[in-house]
């Protein structure tokens, strides 16, 4: 139980949705499906301009953003370094998943965590939570 916006007690957590940035269709559905499963809202993105677009008019901020670092348009890090840019979302956590060699990299961009795919299911909820609990 927790405390809700209103003051009264809720199952629900008190966090905001999870976004997911990831242009490929299946990827972001299987994530989502997990997550969901987890009793998280979970929202999504085909890429980093589209997420950023979404973050930046959206009045309740993701909790946390999961991010692949391969996609055409704005790819991940580029939408790292332009949300660390924003003060508005520059304290939105994020984890990578990515099958890019590089990807371990990511840490050094301020990423919470850095999965490499295909991963493993249990090992995303064990980094989502982890991360929220820092968070918190």
């Amino acid at each position: 139980m927790h405390m809700g916006v209103d003051g009264k007690m809720t199952d629900s957590p008190p966090e905001g949705p999870i976004l997911i940035v990831d242009d490929n269709d299946e990827v972001r559905e299987a994530l989502g499906a997990l997550l969901e499963s987890a009793g998280h809202q979970v929202l999504a993105a085909a890429d980093g301009r589209e997420a950023l677009a979404f973050l930046r008019r959206c009045e309740v901020p993701p909790c946390l953003v999961l991010l692949d670092l391969m996609m055409p348009g704005l790819n991940g890090w580029d939408f790292r370094a332009e949300q660390i840019r924003d003060e508005r979302l520059a304290a939105i956590p994020v984890i990578v998943l990515s099958a890019h060699p590089l990807a371990m990299d990511a840490k050094n961009m301020g990423a919470a965590a850095v999965l490499l795919k295909p991963f493993d299911p249990e090992t995303v909820l064990a980094a989502v939570r982890a991360t929220l609990r820092i968070q918190r």
